[in-house]
């Protein structure tokens, strides 16, 4: 099936209403809206829906933006960049008089009308409709008042909103890109207001109107907003004008199935960012949550995505929100990286205050941490303060705090593990070359001289050089060390231990 329905370029829109941070579900939904304008060699454009006052957060138009920008979506038409169909802020757009002129059109045509309901007897009439146990909604009390009985209303001092005039009978019938054919009762419908007093219009109207006069082929949106499509749809029908293909994306779970949500980890978009994920990775992620290339392939560049997209491989059920499938891709992108260019997003990660300890001089000797890239690329899942630090301050850190009960290994004790060090010490000092393959070659000699399984000498080591149990290849981390250090602090583990013992 072909991904176009309509007559022209392809034209979405990303229209985010700034009443907090960006979402990953929004970004998903830009994401998508920008990959299939690019696959058609359409339009994407930003527009900002800000008719909500009341929720309105101050900086979030700012990080939404920002968002963008770090995914790399970027826009045709919009803020900052301006287009044939500016001001792309509906807010601005309102002082040209736009959407009071479209409520004006309804009104005259007879699909909408002014109501003079003041807040007090819409809360009564709530009140009964609960009392009575009743669905609660607007009764169309102003419905059928002559134009003589509006403006006495208006003169006594009664503010008017406009409400749409749903039909009584009949069905709302539109068709879903992705769902097919969907149907509504429309008297399940209450009339909804499409401008409010203070000239404001709702979302309801100030979105068909600016689809309308954008140019808006296609609009690709979350499957919340499929019990609205049926008031939008009516409303395209009392203009007269032709709607957009509708596509209601797939809703964002955790993997727990519940609503996306923090307990599942960060939600808003950035926060993934300030965490250490590459926005390579977050462009990949959310492209396959609701999406399928029709193969196998699951990490795919931005123009391998752009290719593959078809809007029918789409997918309407829930899609899960994995936090460690994201983590495991994340590390696949860091290892991509080119080593210099690892090392110069782990430099900062390392500098920063939660970073390397204070008594480590910054900035750090970036050659140096570029030769022991190679030796956490494949540990590294995200680029996280505290764990790159943790992954690799011993390397920088002129003394290490060991804990003796570490050091000694399974079958041995604390003497014959003192010991083994101090001999292990000794090789360190007289190894040649000082090379992974030689020094590999001359500890396993020393663990048959000493009768001790390679596992208990070289888990004694990695203690004394790391003061880990888990670290970094063992000989290459002794190399990158170096010979001086790496004996000194193999002595002071042995000292440590023998110390240990004079006291017991």
């Amino acid at each position: 099936m072909s991904d176009k329905s309509t007559p022209g370029p392809v034209r979405v829109r990303y229209a985010p209403s700034p009443t907090g941070d960006p979402h990953v579900g929004n970004l998903r939904t830009a994401l998508l809206n920008w990959v299939f304008a690019r696959h058609a060699g359409g339009q994407f454009i930003v527009r900002i829906e800000d008719t909500d006052r009341e929720r309105m957060v101050d900086g979030a138009e700012g990080r939404i933006l920002e968002a963008l920008e770090w995914l790399g979506l970027d826009w045709d038409e919009g803020p900052g960049v301006g287009g044939p169909h500016a001001p792309y802020v509906q807010s601005e757009r309102k002082e040209l008089g736009k959407y009071a002129d479209a409520a004006q059109i309804l009104i005259d045509n007879g699909h909408a009308y002014e109501c003079t309901c003041t807040p007090e007897r819409l809360e009564q009439l709530r009140e009964r409709q609960r009392a009575e146990k009743k669905p609660t909604g607007y009764d169309s009390y102003c419905r059928n008042k002559s134009h003589e009985e509006r403006e006495a209303d208006k003169s006594q001092g009664l503010s008017a909103v406009v409400r749409f005039k749903v039909p009584l009978e009949g069905e709302v019938v539109f068709n879903d890109r992705l769902r097919g054919p969907v149907s509504f009762d429309p008297s399940l419908l209450q009339d909804f207001v499409i401008l409010k007093s203070d000239g404001f219009p709702t979302y309801h109207l100030a979105h068909i109107v600016d689809d309308h006069e954008m140019e808006i082929t296609h609009v690709l949106r979350s499957e919340e907003w499929i019990s609205s499509t049926p008031r939008h749809v009516m409303m395209y029908e009392g203009f007269g004008w032709e709607p957009p293909v509708f596509v209601h994306l797939s809703i964002l779970l955790g993997p727990d199935r519940g609503k996306l949500s923090k307990r599942h980890g960060a939600t808003a978009l950035l926060d993934y960012r300030d965490q250490g994920y590459l926005a390579d990775t977050l462009f990949n992620f959310l492209a396959l949550l609701g999406w399928s290339p029709g193969d196998d392939d699951e990490v795919m560049s931005r123009a391998e995505i752009v290719e593959k997209f078809s809007l029918d491989g789409l997918n309407a059920a829930p899609s899960i929100f994995d936090l460690t499938k994201l983590q495991w891709m994340n590390g696949v992108y860091l290892r991509k990286l080119p080593v210099d260019a690892l090392a110069g997003m782990l430099a900062p990660a390392l500098e920063a205050p939660d970073g390397l300890p204070a008594e480590i001089s910054r900035p750090i000797d970036r050659d140096y941490l570029a030769s022991l890239v190679p030796l956490v690329h494949e540990r590294l899942k995200v680029i996280d303060h505290e764990e790159v630090a943790d992954m690799l301050g011993f390397f920088f850190q002129a003394e290490i705090e060991v804990d003796p009960a570490e050091l000694v290994q399974k079958g041995m004790d604390e003497a014959t593990t003192a010991s083994a060090l101090k001999s292990a010490a000794a090789v360190i000092e007289s190894a040649e070359p000082y090379e992974p393959d030689a020094l590999e070659e001359r500890f396993r000699a020393l663990c048959a001289e000493l009768e001790l399984k390679p596992g208990q000498l070289f888990g004694a080591l990695r203690v004394a050089l790391t003061a880990r149990r888990v670290a970094p290849p063992l000989f290459d981390t002794m190399v990158a060390i170096g010979r001086e250090r790496s004996a000194e602090r193999v002595r002071s583990a042995a000292a440590l231990l023998s110390a240990a013992g004079t006291r017991d």
